[in-house]
C-alpha cells in the first residue's frame, strides 16, 4: 500500500559546489568535443581541489581538441561560475591532463559494423520517472530545492547579491497528505558568503528566493527555517572540500523520490546508455503523465555492452495507470527506437548541449530551441492517447 501522509526531503547544490564544478568542467570538455565532431566519444572525469583540477578519462575526437584546448576549457567553466578566490582561481588554478585514447576494445562493441548495429556503450539500468506534483511533471522537493538555489545563482551573477559565493546546498522537506505535497515543514540553506556579512544579513538575503520558489502559503516557520546553520560559510568551492564528477546523481535526477541507475551522467558522450537511456526514460516517463494515462509514472531500461537492443523495458503507474502497464510498456517501444542510436536520433543528442545541465538538475528543465533538454518534450501525448482510445 502507498504510504498517504508522510514527510519527504530532497536536496540540490549550486553550480558552484566542488562537485558540480567537476561536472561542469567534465561537460564542457563534452561540448567541445561534440561541437568539433557529433560522433566523437568522451568519457571524461574530473577532481577539483584547492587551486588544481585533474581531468582523467577516454576520448575519440578530432586531433586538434589537444591538451591545451582542454585546460582553456576547464578555466573558462571555472571563471563562468564565478570562482575567482585565493584557495580556487580560473586564472592561477593548476590543470594537470590525463586523458588517453578510447579502448579498442570498447570501441569495438560500441561501433556499429557491417553485421552490426551500434551497441551500448556499457551494460546497466537506467530509470526515468515523471508524476503530476509540479507543472514540470517533477517530484515537488527536488524541484523546489532546484528552484531556490536557481534563484540565487541569477541574483549572484546579475550583481543583485554580490556578498555570496559560488557554492551552496539547499534542502526542502514537505508535508505530504493523501499522498499530496500541501507544505513545507523546513528549509535548509546554506550559502558561501563574504565574510563582512552576518548569518541574519544572510538569512534575509535569501529568504525572498525560497519564497519565490516555494508556492503561495507554502513557507515553513521561523523555527525550520535553517540558514547557514553552522553560523559561518566563507571558505568553500573545491577550497573548502574536494569534488568529483558524478557524485551528485540523486540532486541530478528525481531528488531521492525514484530509483537511480548505476552510472552517473555528466562527462558522457551519448553513446553512454548511463546518459542517453536515463534521458529516454524521463521523456518517455513524462509523456505517459501529460497524456494523463498516470499520475506517476517510472520506467526502468536495462542494456547489455556492446548489445543494441534493450534487455528489458519495465513500467511501473505505482497504482495510479489508467491503462495496462504490459500494452503500454509495448506501445511506448513502438513510439520509439530504445537502441543506442535511435535514442541519440529521437532525441537529438549528438550536439554541444551538456554544460547546461551540469546543474540544477537534468530533468524538469524547458526544452531549448537548439535542442537542450530535448528528452523534456512532450511530443508523444497525442500519440499516447490514440493508443488508448
Amino acid at each position: 500500500m502507498v504510504k498517504a501522509n508522510y514527510l519527504f526531503t530532497s536536496e540540490s547544490v549550486s553550480e558552484g559546489h566542488p562537485d558540480k564544478v567537476c561536472d561542469r568542467i567534465s561537460d564542457v570538455i563534452v561540448d567541445a568535443f561534440l561541437a568539433a565532431d557529433p560522433y566523437a566519444r568522451v568519457a571524461l572525469e574530473t577532481l577539483a581541489t584547492t587551486n588544481c583540477v585533474v581531468l582523467a578519462g577516454e576520448v575519440r575526437g578530432p586531433e586538434h581538441i589537444t591538451n591545451e584546448v582542454m585546460v582553456e576549457a576547464a578555466r573558462r567553466a571555472v571563471r563562468a561560475i564565478g570562482y575567482e578566490q585565493d584557495g580556487f582561481h580560473w586564472k592561477t588554478m593548476d590543470v594537470l591532463v590525463r586523458v588517453h585514447q578510447q579502448s579498442v576494445d570498447i570501441a569495438q562493441g560500441v561501433d556499429a559494423a557491417t553485421d552490426k548495429e551500434e551497441g551500448a556503450g556499457d551494460q546497466g539500468i537506467m530509470f526515468g520517472y515523471a508524476c503530476d506534483e509540479t507543472p514540470e511533471l517533477m517530484p515537488a522537493p527536488i524541484q523546489f530545492a532546484h528552484a531556490i538555489l536557481h534563484s540565487l545563482s541569477e541574483a549572484r551573477h546579475t550583481g543583485e547579491a554580490p556578498m555570496l559565493g559560488p557554492d551552496a546546498k539547499s534542502q526542502v522537506t514537505l508535508h505530504y497528505q493523501n499522498g499530496r505535497p500541501v507544505r513545507a515543514m523546513s528549509i535548509v540553506l546554506s550559502t558561501q558568503h563574504d565574510a563582512t556579512v552576518s548569518q541574519k544579513e544572510v538569512r534575509e538575503i535569501v529568504r525572498p528566493h525560497v519564497l519565490r520558489a516555494l508556492p503561495a502559503g507554502w513557507m515553513c516557520d521561523e523555527d525550520h527555517f535553517y540558514v547557514n546553520p553552522t553560523g559561518r560559510f566563507v571558505i568553500g568551492g573545491p577550497d573548502g572540500d574536494c569534488g568529483l564528477t558524478g557524485r551528485k546523481i540523486i540532486v541530478d535526477t528525481y531528488g531521492g523520490a525514484a530509483p537511480h541507475g548505476g552510472g552517473a551522467f555528466s562527462g558522457k558522450d551519448p553513446t553512454k546508455v548511463d546518459r542517453s537511456a536515463a534521458y529516454a526514460a524521463r521523456y518517455l516517463a513524462k509523456n505517459v503523465v501529460a497524456a494523463g494515462l498516470a499520475r506517476r509514472c517510472l520506467i526502468q531500461l536495462s542494456y547489455a555492452i556492446g548489445v543494441a537492443r534493450p534487455l528489458s523495458v519495465y513500467v511501473d503507474t505505482q497504482g495510479t495507470g489508467a491503462v495496462d502497464e504490459d500494452r503500454l510498456s509495448v506501445i511506448l517501444q513502438d513510439l520509439m527506437n530504445l537502441n543506442p542510436r535511435g535514442i541519440r536520433e529521437h532525441l537529438g543528442l549528438n550536439k554541444p548541449i551538456y554544460a547546461r545541465t551540469a546543474a540544477y538538475g537534468h530533468f524538469g528543465r524547458m526544452p531549448e530551441e537548439d535542442g537542450g533538454f530535448s528528452w523534456e518534450k512532450t511530443d508523444l501525448v497525442e500519440a499516447l492517447k490514440t493508443a488508448f482510445r
